[in-house]
C-alpha cells in the first residue's frame, strides 16, 4: 500500500520545479513525489544558447527524448543532432552532454534509473580532458 502523500497520478500542480543553470526542471516522478524506486522522469526546458555540459551519472542510466527544438546530444565521444521524437540512451557512468542546437527552446524528457541509489547523482566532467575541448569550435 502506498504512503498517503506519494502520488499515483501527477497533475500539473503536483510537478516539482527546480531551477538549474541550463533551464527549469519539472519533476514528474522522483523520490518523495511518487512511489517509484527504479524510475525518475523530468521535463527540461532549455533556453537557446544553454547546455547541460559534459557530466556523468555514476549510479544511473538515462534516456533523453526530445519533445521540441533541436539537441546536440553527446554520448561518450559520439554526437548526434536530435529533433522531436528522437532519443538517446546513456548507459550508467557514461559521460554525456546536451546542448541546445537551435534558436528556440529545447524541451526534452529525461528518464533516469534507478531513483534510489548511493553516491552522487551527477559528476561534472566539462573541465576535464577530453571533454573540455571535444566540441572544438562549437565550445561555449
Amino acid at each position: 500500500m502506498s504512503a498517503p502523500h506519494l502520488l499515483r497520478f501527477v497533475g500539473r500542480d503536483d510537478v516539482q520545479v527546480e531551477v538549474s543553470p541550463w533551464g527549469p526542471h519539472e519533476w514528474i516522478s522522483r523520490v518523495g513525489l511518487t512511489e517509484a524506486e527504479r524510475l525518475q522522469l523530468v521535463r527540461v526546458t532549455m533556453p537557446a544558447g544553454k547546455a547541460h555540459k559534459f557530466h556523468r551519472h555514476p549510479a544511473m542510466e538515462e534516456i533523453i527524448y526530445v519533445v521540441s527544438g533541436k539537441a546536440e546530444q553527446w554520448v561518450g565521444q559520439e554526437c548526434r543532432l536530435l529533433g522531436p521524437g528522437e532519443a538517446a540512451h546513456i548507459p550508467t557512468d557514461v559521460v554525456h552532454g546536451t546542448y541546445n542546437a537551435g534558436e528556440t527552446e529545447l524541451v526534452f524528457l529525461a528518464i533516469l534509473s534507478p531513483a534510489v541509489f548511493k553516491g552522487p547523482a551527477l559528476v561534472d566532467m566539462s573541465g576535464e580532458a577530453p571533454w573540455a575541448t571535444l566540441r572544438g569550435e562549437h565550445a561555449d
